[in-house]
């Protein structure tokens, strides 16, 4: 069995020393902490939280409307059914939601708040990360055996922001949805969203009911589908099952349809178009408007595919208090954007929907023995845990379905493999292939958010368990079977030196005087 690290002379007691650690408190941290201390009950960890509360993502945007495009039964956890009743939910409930499940778990009490991780250095001779943290501006560090990344990989402090012509010369606002001014009122302004995903059609039907009119600004189309908001097979199949029966069920039933309609827009690309334009030109009654500006160049699916709940979006439209543009902008002027064509929009805000930037592992750099890892030459395993680096795991979700789906996976895999440790008595295992892989890009998406960044990734490979898949069903069924001893490469704990506690030796002792008699 392992030892324990007060065995080890390592001060558990003191919080410098974790058996895990994982870094953010979002939806993927929190999920991967309740598999941990489910699945593996011996063993002390944490999660570090660089903001002052949970939440992660669902915490941060706070722009009008903020909501899921996936579903609340697939986004949601399988050991937590989720009870309110939208399907598609907006940003406060799954907040609230994620805290509930903290809270019930006890999971609330591992987290360590404001402690940002600055660097983490694996040392092979001791089998040990040791994490350089700061904290309200001290710096400290803590070790620990396993390192494990819930914090996404996209860069939450700066978001893709290009350079736009003539921009100091705008005599209004302009925000940016990552960073939404809580005093901002657009009460009876007129405003322009630049962007056409899924943030965008986020903003314009929320923003629509209060402003004077709203334009969606984009320079290339965007396939959007209209999705019930209320599932009512779903609320059907709750009223007539036990709560976590149910959700199983209609878990698994969102699954195969998420799965199968990725699946028809890949093999049969020219068929899900027209039934994207065809749903579309039934909303808005208008078949020239959706050629225009809801027809894209691209297949279905070739970008995210961006979910409206209850038509909103073409409802503010067929409304009048929101419309939609298709050009290019030529610069700022001070009443509002001028396009290529000539036309200029007037505007009182500009809203910079312009989408997020990558960044691998919440920024965490690792190095193995002093050295920086060049993540573009490592391989990813099982989408899970990196060649080059041992004991580090990454959560990273699907692109085609819930994000839910593939974290909750690796969090039980990442179990596994700690559980496949302790009984073969290892400090620490990593990924090596048998053979050459052939690389290819870590998320094979065309949208420009990932390919702006893509390159500075890990990559996948040609074969299992290498492949990154987008199919949660092969997934499913292969993860969790995986035979961990023919891709890990083990350490033995005989073989590590890990730091002991100290000796202090006996003080001298004078020499004994022979008294005489």
């Amino acid at each position: 069995m392992r030892p324990r690290p007060e065995e080890e002379g390592r001060q558990e007691g003191a919080g410098d020393h974790l058996d895990v650690v994982i870094v953010g408190a979002g939806l993927s941290g929190v999920g991967a902490a309740y598999r941990l201390q489910t699945e593996c009950p011996d063993r002390s960890y944490a999660i570090l939280e660089s903001r002052d509360t949970m939440g992660g993502t669902w915490d941060l945007f706070r722009y009008p409307g903020v909501r899921s495009d996936s579903d609340m039964f697939t986004l949601g956890y399988p050991f937590k059914p989720w009870r309110e009743a939208k399907s598609i939910a907006d940003g406060p409930s799954i907040l609230s939601y994620i805290k509930e499940t903290a809270a019930e778990f006890g999971i609330d009490e591992k987290i360590r708040y404001g402690t940002r991780v600055l660097s983490a250095d694996w040392s092979t001779d001791e089998a040990l990360w040791t994490l350089t943290l700061e904290q309200d501006g001290v710096r400290r560090t803590l070790t620990c055996e396993f390192l494990y990344s819930c914090a996404g990989y996209y860069n939450y402090e700066q978001p893709y922001a290009p350079t736009f012509p003539g921009i100091d010369s705008f005599a209004g606002e302009v925000v940016h949805p990552q960073f939404w001014p809580e005093d901002l009122d657009y009460t009876g302004k007129k405003v322009v969203i630049i962007g056409s995903g899924a943030t965008a059609v986020t903003l314009v039907p929320s923003m629509a009911e209060q402003a004077s009119h709203v334009t969606m600004l984009q320079r290339s189309p965007t396939w959007i589908s209209a999705v019930p908001s209320r599932d009512k097979l779903a609320d059907k199949i709750r009223a007539a099952l036990p709560a976590d029966a149910a959700h199983r069920v209609v878990r698994t039933k969102n699954i195969l349809f998420t799965i199968g309609l990725y699946q028809f827009c890949q093999r049969q690309p020219e068929r899900a178009r027209k039934l994207f334009t065809s749903l579309s030109t039934r909303i808005l009654k208008d078949e020239q408007l959706v050629k225009e500006h809801f027809t894209p160049s691209y297949n279905p699916w070739d970008q995210r595919l961006c979910a409206v709940p209850d038509a909103d979006l073409f409802k503010a439209i067929k409304k009048g208090t929101a419309d939609v543009v298709t050009d290019h902008i030529d610069e700022f002027v001070p009443e509002g954007i001028r396009l290529n064509s000539g036309e200029v929009l007037e505007a009182d805000i500009v809203v910079t929907a312009t989408g997020l930037q990558l960044l691998a592992f919440g920024g965490i750099q690792p190095h193995v023995d002093g050295a920086k890892v060049d993540l573009t030459e490592q391989f990813v395993w099982r989408g899970a845990m990196m060649t080059g680096v041992p004991n580090f795991a990454v959560c990273i979700g699907y692109t085609n379905a819930s994000w839910t789906l593939r974290a909750d996976l690796t969090s039980r895999l990442v179990c596994k493999v700690l559980n496949h440790m302790d009984s073969n008595d290892y400090a620490a295992v990593v990924p090596q292939p048998q053979g050459e892989l052939q690389e290819r890009p870590l998320l094979d998406l065309a949208s420009g958010y990932v390919q702006r960044s893509i390159n500075e990734f890990p990559r996948q490979g040609d074969r299992s368990p290498w492949l990154v898949r987008q199919n949660y069903i092969i997934d499913a069924a292969t993860t969790m079977r995986t035979n961990l001893s023919k891709t890990l490469k083990p350490t033995a704990r005989s073989a590590v030196r890990r730091p002991g506690p100290a000796v202090v030796p006996e003080p001298a002792r004078a020499p004994e005087l022979e008294v005489a008699s």
